[in-house]
Parts: C-alpha cells; structure tokens; sequence
C-alpha cells in the first residue's frame, strides 16, 4: 500500500521547526519532539534513516541544511515514502530556480503550504509532476539570486493535462517527419547440464519506444500473445488466425498504457510521451528458443595436462547472424601453458578471469564452429579435491531474432489532422544469465 503519512516537518540542522503539515489526527503536533531528542541530539542521524519511537515511525532524509521527517503511525511502504520526499524536493527546487534549503523554505512558506496540500491528499502521495502543477498553480517562488536556471515557460492548451489523462505528454508538439521507432529487447537466461538438458530458462524482455510524432496521437499494438489473439477472435466472432502464439508472464506497463482498454480489448492502447521511453516489460518461461547450444567436453589425462572440446551450434535461421560471441570455459588456476586449435574466431587463455575465452566476431545461423585446446598445468603437491566445475558462460547478440517468438502484427496510429507516419520495428536477443554446467 502506499505511504500513510500522518504528519510531514522540514527541519533545519538545529532540530527547529522550519514548516510542517498534519495530515491525519492519530499524531501529536509534538512528536518532532521525540525525533529531535532521540535521533539529532544523540548523533544518530547518519545510522539508519528509519527509526521507530513510540509507537510511530520516523522517515528522514537530509537535503542541504534541511531535514524533512516522514511521521506514520502504521506499517508503510518506506520506499514510497522516500520515493515521495525525493519528488517533492525535485518539484520545490523547479519552483524555487534550483535551490532547496533553509533560506528557500523561509522565503516561499506560503507557497510551499499550498503544494503541500496538492501532493499530498489524507497522508497519500498525489500528483508530483511539475509541469502539471505548474499549470493551476501558478505563484512564482522567492528565486535564489545564486540560482542560474532559466525560468521554466508554462504549458500551453493543457486542459486535458489537468485532468490527469495525458500528464505524460504536452501539446503543441510539431515534426516536420513523423517518425516511431519500436525495439523489442530480450535477454535468455539458460542452465544447461552437462549432458544438454535444460535446468532452468526464461526470457526477460521489454519494449523500448522512440516518439517523434506530432500533436496528441492515439497508438494501438498488437502482439502475438495467446491471451490477446483470443480476444480478438472473439471480438470479429471469427477463429483466430494460425500461427505461433506466446504467453506473456509478469507484464509491467508505462503509465500511458489504457488498462482498462488492456483489460477489455487486450490490445496496448495509448498516448506516447514524446522521445524516448519504456513501453512494457515482460517474462516467457515456456516454448523459449534457444539462439545457440552448446556441447563440452573435458578430458584430464593427468595431474598436469587436460583437453577442452568445445562445439556450438547456432539454432536460428540461416539468414540471421550473432554478433560478438564470447564462450568463456573456466580452467583450474594452476594452468601454466594452452594451445588452441578453433574453426573460426579467435581463442586465449586469460589469466585474469581463469578462463578460455573464444570470441567470435560474426556467427551466421544454422552453422557449428568447435574450438579444441590443450590445457598444461603445474604440478602441486596438494591432493586434488573432487569438486564440481564453473559452468561455461556465454555471450552474444542475434538481431532480428527474439528467443519468446513475439512479434508485432501491428502498430497503428490515429491523429486528429490524418498525417503520415513512419514504423521502424527492430528485434534483437541477448545473453542473460547463458551457463552450461561441465
């Protein structure tokens, strides 16, 4: 849940009351009393930032010469809380030309009252945005004469920013090219055993956006997911279409998504901010394709000589290729000298990581290539111990290919005034967590 605060202080490094807001009554106006004889004058300030007295818990924070002081009298989310008095001094400091300390609260108390009572509403955080409030809250600040950032201009035409329904967004915004770029980011953690099955894999992914679209557009995308083809087959009351489908687990959106048309339709609508900016995230843990496997083997002949045998075979298409794979084979730290023998790329020992590390520049698909080293090692006088080896970990990068199988279908764009716009959708995979027990 998020925080309850029960009362908000602004102190200065005295412990004096600098401003302060009640927002619920199951506090005493004195109970910055306790946190000033418990916490500031016994030096404890820099121990812990949450401390419980009385049955109420202090949240504090110092920014310049000033100490702001959460009171909750129940079990809140702290890192709301936080989260609430890093805002909230991004917001003063906008209003006061960059400045937030003790002579900028003096000099703007009034004006600091009158935020207090938006961004916060019955203890719970409200809007924090300054581009918002800015907009009905119009008073300038006492700006420090030290303070050299510009005066921020007013929004315009922003009635429907008020709202609450585009925030994220401002009006007016004019390109000459109207231009969308989509990239759909995927990182595969794998471990594998040492005899090629699968122990444990899944996707983590997500959509990154580029923006440069005119006016306030209204955007739709559609996936491939299972939950959301079923949908719409039921909305046209016709069977859905063959092909792959994936189930999405986890999903997180951006702030400008419609739930509600998300959880009616299951189609991604929204109003994008402008630039660049995260649209979603996701995880598969089913029906993953594997861009690579990968088969070790290791021979010891002796207390000073073993050989690495190493074959990895590309799975994707051949008209895709992997760009900048590294397989690093852990060796023992005694080795002393290697010899590699590789069908492409190149291959070292370093001594550093206590690795074999093979790297191969460009990696076409539905291709093997098997790298072959001997490994000598100084002799020691210690017995061995029998203990299990580092896994072999991976790295690369495979565009165009996503290892869940998402795809985009479609990605329309509605906009008062009916301008064009260019699509730019890219795919690429990525190592995660990529191991193969040996």
């Amino acid at each position: 849940m998020p925080v309850a605060a029960s009362a908000i202080y602004f102190l200065n490094l005295r412990g004096d009351i600098l401003i302060n807001r009640l927002y619920r009554d199951d506090v005493g106006g004195n109970m910055v009393d306790a946190f000033r004889m418990h916490i500031m004058q016994t030096k404890e300030l820099g121990t812990c930032p949450v401390r419980q007295i009385g049955g109420c818990s202090f949240l504090y924070m110092r920014t310049s010469n000033v100490y702001i002081v959460i009171v909750v009298s129940s079990n809140a989310n702290v890192a709301c809380a936080f989260k609430f008095v890093v805002e909230a001094v991004a917001l003063f400091k906008s209003y006061f030309g960059g400045a937030f300390d003790e002579d900028a609260i003096r000099n703007n108390f009034v004006l600091i009252y009158e935020l207090l009572d938006e961004i916060m509403d019955f203890g719970y955080p409200q809007n924090l945005s300054p581009e918002i409030l800015k907009l009905y809250i119009t008073q300038e600040g006492v700006r420090s004469p030290f303070s050299s950032k510009p005066v921020d201009k007013p929004v315009p035409n922003a009635t429907l920013q008020v709202t609450g329904a585009v925030g994220w967004r401002r009006e007016g915004v004019v390109y000459k090219k109207n231009e969308l770029f989509l990239d759909i980011v995927e990182s595969v953690n794998l471990l594998m055993s040492s005899k090629g099955s699968v122990l444990h894999c899944d996707v983590t992914g997500k959509i990154l956006m580029k923006c440069f679209l005119s006016g306030m557009p209204d955007l739709k995308l559609g996936l491939n997911d299972k939950i959301g083809l079923e949908k719409e087959s039921q909305l046209k009351s016709r069977p859905a279409k063959s092909g792959k489908t994936i189930e999405l687990d986890d999903v997180t959106f951006h702030q400008c998504v419609n739930l509600t048309r998300f959880n009616s339709e299951k189609t991604v609508s929204f109003v994008p901010p402008d630039g660049e900016f995260e649209l979603m995230k996701y995880r598969i843990t089913e029906g993953v394709n594997l861009p690579f496997r990968v088969l070790p083997t290791i021979k010891e002949f002796s207390r000073t000589r073993m050989e690495v045998n190493v074959k990895v075979k590309s799975v994707f298409s051949a008209k895709m290729f992997a760009l900048g794979v590294v397989v690093k084979v852990p060796v023992p730290k005694q080795t002393a000298k290697t010899s590699f023998q590789v069908t492409s790329g190149r291959a070292k020992y370093n001594a550093s990581i206590d690795c074999l590390v093979w790297k191969i520049r460009k990696f076409p698909g539905q291709t093997e290539s098997t790298m072959s080293a001997e490994v000598e090692l100084i002799s020691t006088m210690v017995e061995k111990k029998s203990s299990t080896r580092p896994p072999i970990q991976m790295e690369f990068q495979v565009p165009m290919f996503t290892a869940s199988g998402l795809r985009v279908r479609f990605l329309k764009v509605w906009e008062k005034s009916g301008y064009n716009t260019v699509e730019w959708v890219r795919y690429i995979t990525k190592a995660g967590s990529y191991e193969i027990r040996c």
